[in-house]
């Protein structure tokens, strides 16, 4: 089949880009998202960019899906009654969970702690204990387990989590079949299927997570009717009844999307290194990658929610076109967000019912934005946002346009501190890296943003505003395998080393094979954590299979003093040990313009408001510019999915592979 199909869903549209593997053609289609049911405007989507391309739904070879179903169902609290069984004696642990509260000074007194997601009430305990090193320490009572099952009839999942099971597993599974013998048709997740590592309390909020998500993700595929497969939190691919099993791998499905799809543009524009910019609707997610190569970190945070799940390390914010601007009563000072307009009844500008000004109203009253939005699908009311902005004006005593402008510093700010807490607090210099912008909303702030970050060039990807589809589209199958060995180097050989990675890599390779994926076309990379003897913390390490303890002890003393700026004489220990197995990528032919001059034609000017006043800008079609056009700004780019803004001093560049490269003109 010819064609891949990518779908991302996201607060105010669906995405929909279809992909020609033979010419690198791509069809685009946004839709309005159906939050009532995604399947809705998913399925909707699908016909639209096949009736764009011309082709029939059969005619499709895979179709790559970024979802946000599990996610939406964490910050909603809308997923499934869970019942926990745990080992005797831990029957609280969700509830004492860590000694962590988020927040400054006194931030005990104010912050009020989440509901577990599993009910202490809905929480058995097995007569059971096993040893550390996996020993049976107390065999499990099976009897006395039966009658505690019985009593949880009415949750609609449950999550198995025993002590040190990540050693023995034996009793897990004893459990799991019990349960399917008393609780008939309710999913079963165990913990050591989910997360075999250690730290019972990661390990258990790990699995109950994925058994809140598991019954409306499975509804979710279930409906759309479809074979297809489903974005991971690390930028993998999974299958669709590994996506049902392991929701938990799914929660940062979509912002793991756009920063695949990143990856894909920003290579074919030459740059390895770069920080990625989403903005949406209603939030921003940021993310840094390096060689080529996300950062994939060991925690996954939703909301109050931190799971231990592979995932690329992308921070949100809550800044986004539907985020609403106000002047709070007590202070008297603008604040942008997190509050948010969403997709109903969405910024005021479209007319839909919404009267709070918001970053995308703001942007209309500058003249930044088009008439029309999403192929023209969307008319933008321009008086409806100067009525929506002039509520913050009068507030601050300000013109319309000069609280506008406020409104959209106010938003470059907040996103400029997330694109911080990537690159700054993780021992990164931004201005070694370029910035890829996307999302509806990101190419309108990225200059902005380059400005604040020192990071050039700005990349704006042919479809900004789909690009999050096209690297669900452009990515490949990926499974992992993870098992907890703490030993000290001293316990430790190389070969036993080896010989571990080698186990971890097989598992993994199994369930690719099991996909169709040949073992010659898989690709196998090795992680560690690693720790001085006596920390209560490690850090993850990349290697190879060939890589002794000796290069392995020298890369983490490396990566601990570039992280906190110092060493420990203590000897090293291995904590956990995983191998991540990926399939070849798809051979999608990259587009290349066709060359012009320096010139380009501008479709029109407008009037924007920039530095204070008003100033005419020209206004290009970006459909229409060649490689090697230079757009000077201040200048709107413009095209079906997003619109580009190029302020004065600058100039975007038009690359072959379609980007647009933005940079200070004395650059």
């Amino acid at each position: 089949m010819r064609y891949r199909l990518g779908v991302d869903v996201g607060g105010t549209f669906t995405d929909i880009l279809l992909i020609d593997q033979e010419s690198g053609q791509t069809f685009r289609a946004k839709t309005p998202s159906t939050p009532h049911d995604q399947s809705i405007g998913v399925l909707a989507g699908v016909e639209k960019a096949c009736a764009v391309a011309g082709v029939s739904p059969e005619e499709i070879g895979e179709i790559l899906h970024g979802t946000t179903v599990a996610t939406n169902a964490i910050l909603e609290g809308k997923g499934a009654r869970v019942g926990l069984v745990t080992t005797a004696g831990f029957r609280q642990v969700l509830q004492i969970a860590r000694s962590f509260v988020p927040g400054g000074l006194a931030g005990w007194i104010i912050w009020p702690k989440p509901e577990p997601l599993a009910a202490l009430e809905d929480t058995v305990e097995a007569v059971e204990r096993v040893a550390a090193d996996g020993s049976v320490v107390t065999p499990l009572d099976e009897d006395d387990l039966r009658a505690k099952l019985r009593s949880l009839r009415g949750v609609e999942a449950l999550a198995v989590s025993l002590i040190n099971s990540f050693a023995f597993d034996g009793h897990e599974r004893r459990v799991a079949e019990l349960a399917a013998e008393e609780l008939p048709g309710v999913p079963v997740s165990i913990s050591s299927q989910v997360l075999p590592e250690l730290r019972e309390y990661e390990r258990t909020v790990t699995t109950v997570a994925n058994a809140y998500v598991q019954p409306r993700v499975a509804t979710y595929l279930d409906n759309l009717g479809l074979d297809l497969y489903v974005l991971r939190s690390d930028g993998g691919l999974a299958s669709r009844a590994n996506a049902k099993a392991a929701p938990v791998n799914m929660l940062l499905s979509g912002p793991a999307g756009g920063v695949a799809g990143a990856t894909w543009v920003a290579e074919q524009a030459g740059f390895t290194d770069f920080l990625t910019f989403d903005m949406g609707g209603t939030s921003t997610d940021v993310a840094l990658v390096q060689d080529a190569r996300p950062r994939v970190g060991r925690e996954t945070k939703v909301g109050d929610l931190t799971v231990r799940s592979a995932s690329v390390d992308v921070r949100t914010v809550g800044a986004g076109g539907g985020s609403i601007a106000h002047v709070p009563a007590l202070t008297r000072a603008l604040r942008v967000g997190p509050q948010s307009a969403g997709a109903e009844p969405g910024p005021a500008a479209y007319g839909k019912g919404g009267t709070e000004p918001t970053v995308t109203d703001a942007n209309v009253v500058l003249g930044y934005l088009p008439s029309r939005l999403a192929g023209g699908e969307i008319t933008l009311d321009r008086e409806r946002s100067r009525e929506a902005v002039r509520k913050v004006a009068e507030a601050m005593g300000l013109t319309v346009e000069a609280a506008a402008q406020g409104i959209v510093d106010i938003v470059n700010e907040n996103m400029f501190g997330a694109l911080r807490l990537v690159s700054v607090q993780q021992g990164f210099d931004p201005r070694d890296f370029a910035l890829v912008a996307f999302g509806g909303a990101g190419p309108l702030h990225a200059n902005a943003l380059g400005r604040l970050t020192g990071s050039w060039p700005v990349i704006i990807p042919p479809s900004p505003g789909v690009l999050c589809a096209y690297g669900d589209a452009t990515t490949c199958l990926r499974d992992e395998a993870a098992r907890t060995s703490i030993k000290r180097f001293s316990q430790l050989t190389d070969d036993e080393l080896r010989q571990m990675l080698a186990e971890l890599a097989e598992r993994a390779a199994a369930t690719l094979e099991a996909e169709g994926v040949d073992r010659a076309d898989q690709t196998v990379t090795y992680q560690v954590d690693v720790r001085y003897h006596g920390q209560g913390f490690e850090i993850p390490i990349d290697l190879g299979l060939d890589t002794g303890l000796e290069a392995l002890g020298k890369a983490f003393d490396a990566e601990h003093e570039r992280l906190f700026s110092f060493l420990l004489s203590n000897e090293h220990e291995i904590v956990s040990a995983r191998a991540s197995v990926s399939g070849p990528r798809p051979d999608v032919q990259p587009v290349r313009l066709a060359r012009g001059g320096p010139e380009a034609e501008p479709a029109g000017k407008h009037e924007v408001w920039i530095d204070g006043g008003w100033a005419e800008a020209s206004v290009y079609d970006r459909a229409a510019l060649l490689a090697g056009n230079l757009v000077e700004g201040p200048a709107i780019v413009t095209e079906m999915d997003s619109t580009t803004l190029v302020l004065p001093g600058h100039v975007a560049e038009v690359h072959e592979s379609g980007s647009l490269l933005i940079r200070p003109l004395e650059a």
